[in-house]
């Protein structure tokens, strides 16, 4: 398992995992009153969290499903990456995609965290890729059913 540095300006504890199988863990609203987000509206909402990413390792930010299922409210650049030489604080691009109004709460689980390794690669041009079994078939192209 890997060490990862972080400072926590927030007053919400450090992110966790909630299961010993989980990917994820939660990313909380680091606000000093609720944040109203208007429909079709946008904020960056800060979570107090500064880390410091082992080279070669990434996190990213992703949605969490219950806000999207119930409120429509979800990660706008999904997934929002994290470089290791990123040293700022972690901010979520929440975007209410509902008709109401959803109101952050401080402290409020508002995305999840992934962090992961990541390999980098040598481009090496070509004239022709071999050939797979799927070949070009793109979007749509296994079908709907």
């Amino acid at each position: 398992m890997a060490k990862v540095k972080v400072i926590n300006k927030s007053a919400n504890p450090l992110p966790s995992y909630a299961t010993v199988s989980s990917a994820g863990m939660d990313l909380r609203a680091a606000l000093s009153a609720p944040l109203t987000l208007g429909p079709g509206k946008r904020a960056i909402v800060p979570t107090g969290l500064f880390i410091e990413l082992p080279e070669g390792f990434e996190a990213q930010v992703r949605p969490r499903s219950g806000l999207a299922a119930k409120y429509g409210v979800t990660v706008l650049n999904s997934p929002g990456t994290i470089d290791a030489d990123y040293r700022g604080e972690i901010g979520v691009i929440l975007v209410n995609l509902s008709d109401s109004d959803f109101i952050i709460q401080p402290g409020e689980r508002i995305a999840q965290m992934v962090v992961s390794r990541y390999e980098r690669v040598d481009w090496e041009e070509v004239c022709e890729l071999e050939e797979s079994e799927r070949g070009s078939g793109g979007f749509g192209h296994s079908g709907t059913r």
